[in-house]
């Protein structure tokens, strides 16, 4: 009898994906804290190996903090470079060398993949902040396409989402329609006639109008919703009301700016991110004695002369990060009571990406596609991995009322 498999949703750059282990530049083993499963510590309490032995009871311990559980059973307490404990002087694992990926634990085993069940199905992306992940899904110019692969019913997973929209609590809620909603997301995000800042602005458009009927119970509208916006992207119907918003550049720097030093205030162990954010300041020349519209000229000029010659040929790149974004996360579902506000935080990632390439960009004069992978891996590691600063700035939006469409707007638009 054949082992038994499993169907599972991927995208295609997940197919081509191998850990390229000590070649790469920034090792998943450096700079975060690394939880152990409770079957795995089990393991390790067998282990015979000396050297091994000497390590577990030296660095790992049982995790006894509010809240954790199986998959946090124990930690690995880091070097005081942040470097993990069993790497040897290659940047390889030593227990992976010594006993096998067996002895992994759930967190080391699964990195950099993501994997949700929806309706009974796997699906499997994964994070940008693995070099290699991010290299193989941003730069391909294509649109990112989705394949329905097997795998074996052994093959290890961390569920991060279990979502079954057929669920009777969700008969008059929008999860309902999640599946036509993610298609319609995904096409516009890929619909290359409009650039992508057009894109995202429409999209805010139509989760402005998307919230408005969640507000007043019209649930079973939104295929209609979803129609009628599709049929006005085979139109100009929304050239007049982008050509309408005014390029704030002053206004989206400071703003993005603030946001950015909260993070950097907070301490970051990445130095990728460290040299990244001071390639931006030097880049745009920031100078809290000059006003706000001295500030902003500098930082329009690196996008027009900078910036924008490149991006112009290269914006699948960050296409290709919306997508993935949507696609791991289960966008638009998430834990915000509003789901403009959902529409909101991915639209700060973007925003701050660009941000920081923009200064980049005047730095280097020019951008690459080494620079653009630099950034946008050291930023997902450094900012999308943490939830609780995201759930910060969020709050801080919402208290200055920044959380709507026309400061949406402004974060897009160039």
């Amino acid at each position: 009898m054949g082992e038994r498999k499993r169907s599972i949703l991927v995208p295609q750059y997940i197919e081509g994906f191998k850990c390229i282990g000590s070649a790469c530049e920034d090792s998943c083993c450096v700079g975060w804290r690394v939880d152990i499963d409770n079957e795995t510590y089990r393991k390790y309490q067998k282990v015979k190996d000396d050297e091994l032995v000497g390590l577990f009871e030296r660095y790992i311990n049982r995790n006894r903090a509010v809240g954790h559980n199986d998959y946090s059973y124990a930690k690995i307490k880091l070097l005081p470079d942040l470097r993990c404990p069993f790497l040897d002087s290659d940047s390889l694992c030593k227990i992976h060398l010594k006993r096998g990926a067996e002895y992994l634990s759930n967190v080391c085993a699964t990195y950099p993949r993501l994997t949700n069940v929806v309706n009974g199905t796997l699906e499997r992306a994964a994070t940008m902040s693995c070099p290699e992940v991010a290299r193989l899904a941003l730069l391909n110019p294509n649109q990112m396409e989705f394949d329905e692969m097997e795998e074996s019913y052994n093959t290890r997973n961390i569920i991060k989402t279990d979502l079954n929209t057929r669920d009777l609590k969700f008969n008059n809620k929008f999860q309902k329609y999640f599946w036509e909603l993610r298609i319609f997301i995904i096409s516009l995000v890929q619909n290359r006639r409009f650039r992508l800042s057009e894109r995202l602005i429409i999209l805010g458009m139509f989760f402005k109008k998307l919230q408005e009927y969640l507000d007043e119970e019209r649930i079973d509208d939104i295929p209609v919703l979803i129609g009628a916006y599709v049929n006005h992207l085979e139109t100009d119907v929304f050239d007049e009301n982008i050509n309408e918003i005014p390029v704030q550049y002053n206004i989206q720097m400071e703003l993005l700016k603030e946001l950015a030093d909260r993070r950097f205030s907070l301490g970051i162990s990445s130095k990728r991110y460290i040299e990244c954010f001071t390639q931006f300041i030097t880049g745009i020349n920031y100078k809290l004695e000059d006003t706000m519209e001295q500030n902003g000229e500098r930082y329009r000029f690196a996008w027009e002369n900078y910036y924008e010659p490149y991006m112009k040929e290269h914006e699948y790149i960050l296409e290709n990060y919306i997508v993935n974004y949507i696609f791991s996360t289960l966008f638009p579902i998430s834990d915000e009571k509003n789901i403009f506000d959902t529409y909101m935080v991915m639209i700060l990632h973007y925003a701050l990406i660009k941000m920081m390439l923009i200064g980049m960009s005047e730095f280097h004069k020019g951008l690459t596609d080494e620079l653009v992978i630099k950034l946008i891996q050291s930023f997902v590691k450094t900012i999308e991995h943490n939830q609780q600063f995201i759930q910060d700035i969020t709050e801080v939006l919402k208290r200055n009322d920044y959380n709507s469409m026309t400061y949406m707007a402004i974060l897009i638009k160039n």
